[in-house]
Formats: C-alpha cells, structure tokens, sequence
C-alpha cells in the first residue's frame, strides 16, 4: 500500500502543515462492507496502534486500550451478534439474524475500543477519558489512511449487550465505545460536503449587556 498521490505531492514539498492538512481532508468513512483484504501487514499495523500512543491523556491514566479481533475469533464475535439480535428482538428472522452475524467478518482488521472510566484518579470523568479515547483511534485512523487504508468507526446496540461484555472481558467500570475497521478499499461512495469552520466555531463576547 501507498500513500495517496495528493500526500505524495506534499512530502515532495516538504511543507509539514500542508502534510497535515492533505492526510486530515483526505481522510473518509469507508463503512467495513466496503473494505477488503489486504489489512495492514505487522510493520504496518504497529505503526498504527503506536500512533495512539500520542493523544492527550489527561493525569495519564490509559484510560482506554484496543482490543483486535483475529480471523480466528471472528466465529465467536458473529454468535454474539446474533444473540444480542435476538434479545433485542425475538422475532427477528433468520435471515436478520445471518445478517447480524456476517458483519464480525466485514475488515481484514477490526479491534474494538474499550474505555476505563474507573482507572486511576476518580476526579477525571468519564467524558475526558472518552475524549482521549476519540483521539486516540482519529491517530490510528489518519496513520491508515497515510498508508493508503480505508477505515471506519463504527458502533450498534451490540456494543452494550451482556454476551459481548463477557466475550471481551469487560469490567463493571469498562465501556465498550465503538469497533475499528481498517483493510483495502474496493468501492467508496463521493466524499460527504465536510463543514467549515464557520459552521461550528463562534467567539464568546467580551462582555454582554443583562436582558
């Protein structure tokens, strides 16, 4: 895999900002059907996971971790989603249920993240924690897409059934926050109309007259 020709052009100018810039716009969900073998090989998924490693992580507590899901586990994870269907609806057809089931097989790597929100120190709430965990997995995504991945976050009410809690182990105090996708892209929709700034940023007044 390589990177993308627009991250090639701003390497060839050596313009750290226009680096940056380049890899953050050319990021794009690409949902887990859409991803195909190859994944990353192991040079390039430890350069994926250790690009977490750099997020804010206030009183540094790694209050989160990331937990991959083998080929050979993926059995296990499509039974689960399968039962949490059928708790959630006990009339679900067969073929719902199959459908449920197949999306633990979609990405070549697929991970799930996981937040602590009762590691370390009681007085950094879980919203921070959550916010480092956001961070972290934007890292991984960009480094993906800088070795020319798709990749995705993606959630479902899955995520907060008893049967994948215990399949990953989880603690009364663990979140499971949303799973990982990263392979090959074989097809993309047109990139979404992304906001600009104006849309979401404003400036808080310097002072303001009582109603």
């Amino acid at each position: 895999m390589g990177a993308p020709d627009n991250m090639e052009n701003a390497v060839s100018g050596n313009d750290p900002a226009a680096m940056a810039a380049l890899l953050m716009q050319s990021r794009q969900t690409i949902l887990p059907k859409r991803l195909d073998a190859p994944g990353p090989d192991a040079n390039q998924l430890d350069l994926i996971l250790n690009a977490a490693a750099s997020a804010p992580d206030h009183g540094q507590l790694l209050p989160w971790r990331f937990v991959l899901v083998p080929e050979a586990a993926r059995a296990r994870l499509a039974e689960v989603f399968g039962l949490a269907l059928i708790e959630r609806d006990a009339a679900a057809t067969p073929e719902q249920v199959a459908q449920a089931q197949e999306k633990a097989y979609r990405a070549p790597l697929l991970m799930l993240v996981v937040v602590d929100g009762a590691r370390g120190d009681p007085e950094i709430d879980l919203h921070e924690r959550i916010i480092s965990a956001g961070c972290a997995a934007q890292n991984m995504l960009l480094m993906a897409t800088a070795l020319g991945y798709g990749s995705a976050l993606t959630s479902g009410k899955a995520l907060k059934s008893a049967g994948l809690r215990t399949l990953f182990g989880l603690a009364d105090g663990d979140h499971a926050l949303c799973f990982v996708s990263i392979g090959t892209v074989k097809s993309r929709k047109g990139e979404r109309l992304r906001p600009v700034a104006a849309d979401y940023v404003s400036t808080l007044a310097a002072d303001a007259s009582p109603d």
